[in-house]
């Protein structure tokens, strides 16, 4: 199903580390081949966001050979100021085009009247032309990337002459009380997980209440906005509600 509101957008960046969020708390940390359905949304929420809508990653194009790179790196423990010694496995010379679009966010009935979808097209387009609202990431702060507009699919990619390739059982995203989409998300934090299978350099995602795989992690309760709430005027001051 085509959206009227697509954007499209490339993301390079030298080095990146995309990762199950349960692997983040110390240690090793090992990156999956390809980028995360939750990445590259964070990704796109840092061109732009606003809590009326929610983006969804329609697909991804893998466009540099998958490499990776194993670097030495000395965190500082959790439980005192000491350091420790780790190795981290990269991807480098990181290259991705990618198609997403915007709906709107049912559980925010209170910022309905906000949904304009043309002005939130545009302002989107324009970030992705300006490289983002706030700095780009792959995966973690370390990894910085850069944005910019593109045709889905143009020029050459390293896989284009691949027919398939499978990567197994891969974290997919985070489902928050927010952007709930079944009773038994509502008030809950829920990771998903799929079996991605990339085609000629191309992973297409699923929507989230399509994957195969969830668990509930913790409940969670919906932040709510208004104008009853104290803090309303920020959220308008700085572009949260307009």
């Amino acid at each position: 199903m085509q959206h009227p509101n697509i954007v499209e957008f490339q993301v390079t960046g030298d080095y990146a580390l995309f990762s199950d969020p349960i692997l983040r708390v110390g240690g090793e940390k090992c990156t999956y081949q390809v980028p995360t359905y939750e990445a590259l949304k964070g990704i796109l929420s840092s061109v732009y966001w606003k809590p009326t809508l929610i983006w969804y990653i329609d697909a991804v194009r893998v466009v540099n050979q998958i490499q990776t790179e194993v670097k030495g790196i000395r965190p500082i423990h959790y439980q005192d100021n000491k350091n420790d010694l780790s190795y981290y496995t990269y991807l480098k010379n990181c290259c991705y085009q990618v198609r997403a679009h915007f709906e709107w966010n049912e559980n925010r009935p209170e910022l309905a009247q906000d949904r304009n979808e043309h002005k939130h097209h545009n302002i989107a387009k324009r970030m992705i032309e300006k490289g983002g609202r706030r700095d780009i990431f792959l995966g973690t702060r370390e990894c910085q990337g850069y944005v910019e507009p593109c045709t889905f699919g143009e020029g050459p990619g390293w896989y284009d002459d691949l027919p398939e390739l499978s990567f197994g059982l891969m974290y997919h995203g985070i489902t928050y009380a927010d952007e709930a989409y079944s009773p038994e998300t509502q008030g809950n934090m829920t990771a998903r997980f799929w079996y991605p299978v990339m085609k000629r350099g191309i992973l297409s995602f699923p929507r989230p209440e399509a994957c195969p795989l969830t668990k509930v992690l913790r409940e969670m309760e919906r932040k709510p906005f208004g104008e009853a709430l104290d803090n309303f005027s920020g959220l308008r001051e700085f572009g949260e509600v307009t």
